[in-house]
C-alpha cells in the first residue's frame, strides 16, 4: 500500500520506518509526537549533592559489604566478585529436556563489580582522563582474564535511578558466561551474514559513511566517534565506534585508550549539560567473542559501545517502553539527526566545573580542575 504526497516527506513530521542491521529489525520514527502534552510520570531528579564518603556505602574504600568482606582503602579502581551475582561458576546442570516446550540448558559464569574511583560524588566525566584510562585498562584486562575460560564477557553500567542504578558511587558490572546471550548472539549473526556479503566488517563501513554525513555524529577524534545511529531507538541513544578495525578492548593500542577516554569525557559531558543533571544510561561494550572463539575467525566483528540513556523532555520526564514497543516494535519520539544536533551543539565544558568557577560547585573540586 503506497503512502500519498511522498514528494513532500519531512522525516521531522512524517512517521518512517529505518532498518537496523545489527538486530535485523526495525525502527517507528514519529517525530510528530514531541508536539503533544505531557501528563504523565515525572521523575525524580537524581541527589547533586552526594558524600564524598558513606560509611553506610558498601562500595567505598574501607566499608564492609554484605558479604562480610571489606574492602581496601583503594585509590584507583576496584574490582571484586559480586556479592549477589546473577551467575555462579558451580551452579548444577538442569538434566535432560522432557518436552520441545519445555527446553533449559545449563547457565554458568562470573559477576564481578568495578569501581572506577574512590568518591562517590564523582562520575566519569568529571574524573582526569588517566583515571578514565585506568578504567578503560581494566576493562581490558578482564576481557582477557575471564574470556580466556568464558564465550562472553559483558561489561556495563547502569547509571542513575532511572535505570535501576541501587548505588550511585560510581562502578560498573562485569558478567561473564558459558553461552553467548541472545543480544550478542544476533549482533554476531547479523554482523557475519554482511560481511559475508559485503566483504568488510558492517560497522567498519557504517564509520566511514557516518563520519562522511555528518549530520549524526556528536563527537569524533583521529581514532573514535560518536554517532546517534541511524536506526537509535532511545531519544538520545549513541553508538561508540573506533575509526579502525578492532575486535575487542584488549586489542586497543595505548594511544586508542587515551583517545577513548576523552572521547568518553567529552560524549557523558554533553549528556550531563543537555538537561544539566547527572545523565542516567545504561551503556555497554560489545566485542567479539572469547572463550573457544577466541581460536575462529572473527573478521566481521567490529568493537563498539552502546548507550541508551532514557531522558527525553527533560530531566524529569523519560521515554517509555511500553505498549506497542513491547507488543509490536521499537518506536522513537524525534529523528535521530534532531537528537545528534542537540547532543552536538552543546558545550564540552562541565556545567558543574562552570558552577565551580563561580563558586557554587560541590566538593570535587580537585577531579574538576
Amino acid at each position: 500500500m503506497s503512502g500519498k504526497g511522498e514528494e513532500n516527506f519531512d522525516p521531522k513530521e512524517h512517521q518512517h520506518l529505518r532498518y537496523n542491521p545489527l538486530r535485523d529489525s526495525w525502527v517507528l520514527v514519529s517525530a510528530h509526537r514531541m508536539k503533544r502534552p505531557w501528563a504523565g510520570q515525572i521523575e525524580k531528579p537524581p541527589e547533586e549533592r552526594l558524600l564524598r564518603f558513606d560509611h553506610s556505602n558498601p562500595l567505598c574504600p574501607g566499608n564492609t559489604r554484605a558479604s562480610g568482606e571489606v574492602n581496601p582503602d583503594y585509590d584507583s579502581t576496584f574490582v571484586f566478585n559480586n556479592d549477589f551475582p546473577a551467575l555462579q561458576p558451580d551452579a548444577p546442570d538442569p538434566g535432560p529436556d522432557q518436552h520441545p516446550l519445555f527446553q533449559s540448558k545449563a547457565a554458568r559464569g562470573i559477576c564481578k563489580v568495578m569501581c572506577f574511583h574512590p568518591w562517590s560524588d564523582v562520575t566519569l566525566p568529571l574524573m582526569k582522563n588517566e583515571k578514565v584510562v585506568k578504567v578503560i585498562d581494566k576493562w581490558a584486562e578482564l576481557v582477557d582474564e575471564l574470556g580466556t575460560t568464558y564465550p562472553w564477557v559483558q561489561i556495563f553500567e547502569n547509571k542513575g535511578a532511572a535505570m535501576g542504578c541501587s548505588n550511585p558511587h560510581p562502578h560498573c558490572q562485569v558478567w561473564a558466561s558459558n553461552f553467548l546471550p541472545n543480544e550478542p548472539a544476533l549482533s554476531d549473526r547479523c554482523q557475519r551474514t554482511y560481511y559475508q556479503k559485503q566483504g568488510e566488517p558492517l560497522l567498519l563501513q557504517y564509520a566511514k559513511q557516518e563520519a562522511e554525513k555528518k549530520e549524526r555524529v556528536v563527537v569524533e577524534s583521529s581514532d573514535w566517534l560518536v554517532v546517534v545511529p541511524y536506526w537509535a531507538t532511545w531519544p538520545y541513544q549513541t553508538l561508540l565506534l573506533p575509526r579502525r578495525h578492532v575486535l575487542r578492548l584488549s586489542d586497543l593500542t595505548t594511544e586508542e585508550r587515551e583517545d577513548l577516554a576523552d572521547i568518553m569525557k567529552r560524549l557523558l559531558t554533553k549528556y550531563d549539560n543537555l538537561f544539566e543533571v547527572s545523565f542516567p544510561y545504561s551503556m555497554g561494550w560489545h566485542g567479539a567473542p572469547t572463550g573457544s572463539h577466541l581460536k575462529e575467525d572473527n573478521s566481521h566483528w567490529q568493537l563498539h559501545a552502546h548507550y541508551y540513556p532514557p531522558l527525553l523532555r527533560s530531566a524529569t520526564v523519560k521515554k517509555f517502553m511500553v505498549g506497542y514497543e513491547m507488543l509490536a516494535q521499537e518506536q522513537r519520539d524525534l529523528t535521530p539527526e534532531q537528537a545528534a544536533e542537540r547532543l552536538r551543539n552543546l558545550p564540552e565544558e562541565h556545567y558543574k566545573t562552570r558552577e565551580n568557577l563561580e563558586g557554587r560547585g560541590g566538593e570535587n573540586d580537585e577531579e574538576l580542575k
